[in-house]
């Protein structure tokens, strides 16, 4: 049977047509975000992202059951007490506080020592704080009962000053605290404590031994904030839900501290597939094309309104900072104060609190804003991403701490 070259022309024309008009659509889309800068880019961006995107549905889902506390509270009996005390701060805000708790109360489990309750240090010099401004002081201390003896203040008797200082790595073990601590503390009679983050480290341990009870029971267990403070980040998240009413109440909350994608931890290879961090544009632009309309309300952390979050507001134009949903009377004390420790501590749980979580930035405030989402069953949290064309589905984009189960939470919650 002989072949028609007229048809076989023109079979090679129509597939090179359409193989033109696919490379077409796809630059028109994909290219969009770099063709025009400004607000006028953005708002091409938009249109364009509302076109190609119309029948993609929000990847809202509900809430995964509320897991468990399933470590077993120790007892006081089965450490030797002695009678040093081991005193430490709580430094750059809530998320770095969660693990320097946890590692103190181990250390100070281990050794049978009395635990001084901290204060409460910010970056500036002299930005100090007790405990009792952001915590709940009688909620810990009720946490502690059998676990570790606390105690408010260091005796008169005993001078700060001329206390050993040790540092431990975050997440310290009994191995370490055995050969690095323990001898010192022996020696000196008591210890300041100072954690050490080398690196993030959050992922589930292996075994489980007393060491992971303490150390569960203390970040997940133990910290509370203050009624007035809990109150107010309540009534901002009730805010936040009447602005969602198009969306069920829902919203997404964004760390997006424009300050820290210069950071260290935003260094990294320029190919745009390791991208680690992810400024105001890009995590607009994931969001919508993982299917988030519009219309959908959007909190981000930061101190103040910077002008690099335009561009994600032209594309979610109900984008909500602190100063938008905080009540008037309740600014001059947590919004216009020195230092920002406040802010720091309503973003961090805000962030526990939306439906949806999306960490702009790498880091401890991720890591331990998702082992509160784990226990809560607030899994949805979404890893930004240069995505490149439309295979995917959003849970290709969720955190490996929740699809590989691998954060230190499900170590503690069953």
């Amino acid at each position: 049977m002989g072949v028609d070259l007229k048809q076989v022309v023109a079979a090679v024309l129509t597939l090179a047509m359409f193989v033109m008009l696919a490379n077409m659509i796809k630059r028109d889309h994909f290219d969009a975000e770099d063709a025009l800068p400004g607000a006028e880019g953005a708002n091409f961006v938009s249109a364009k992202l509302d076109n190609y995107l119309r029948k993609r549905a929000a990847p809202w889902k509900g809430e995964a059951d509320k897991l468990k506390p399933c470590w077993l509270k120790p007892y006081a009996d089965d450490v030797e007490q002695t009678k040093g005390f081991v005193i430490f701060s709580l430094t750059n805000g809530p998320e770095y506080h969660i693990s320097q708790i946890a590692d103190a109360v181990v250390v100070a489990r281990y050794l049978g020592a009395k635990l001084v309750l901290p204060d409460i240090r910010g970056t500036q010099p002299g930005d100090k704080r007790n405990f009792e401004e952001i915590y709940d002081v009688d909620a810990f201390m009720k946490s502690m009962e059998g676990v570790v003896r606390v105690v408010k203040d260091l005796p008169d008797y005993i001078s700060s000053q001329n206390i050993a200082a040790v540092k431990v790595p975050n997440r310290v073990t009994e191995d370490y605290i055995a050969a690095r601590v323990e001898p010192i503390y022996r020696s000196k009679g008591n210890i300041r404590l100072a954690t050490n983050f080398p690196s993030i480290n959050m992922r589930k341990g292996g075994k489980k031994g007393d060491s992971d009870s303490v150390a569960c029971l203390a970040m997940f267990g133990s910290l509370e904030l203050r009624p007035e403070i809990h109150e107010l980040i309540e009534s901002m998240v009730e805010r936040l839900r009447t602005l969602s009413q198009n969306s069920d109440g829902r919203f997404i909350a964004v760390d997006l501290r424009v300050d820290m994608l210069d950071g260290k931890g935003c260094e990294g290879s320029d190919n745009k597939q390791e991208k680690s961090c992810f400024n105001a544009q890009e995590i607009g632009v994931f969001l919508r094309k993982i299917g988030f309309d519009k219309d959908t309300t959007v909190y981000v952390t930061g101190s103040r309104w910077d002008s690099s979050l335009d561009s994600l507001k032209n594309l979610f134009p109900k984008t909500q900072t602190k100063d938008d949903i905080m009540p008037e009377e309740k600014r001059s004390k947590y919004l216009d104060s020195e230092g920002y420790e406040f802010e720091k501590v309503i973003d961090f749980y805000i962030s526990t609190k939306s439906d949806v979580f999306v960490p702009a930035v790498p880091g401890l405030f991720y890591a331990n804003v998702a082992g509160r989402r784990i226990g809560s069953g607030k899994t949805q949290i979404f890893l930004p991403a240069v995505i490149s064309d439309f295979s995917f589905s959003a849970t290709d984009f969720i955190s490996p701490y929740v699809y590989k189960k691998n954060h230190f939470a499900y170590s503690c919650y069953c």
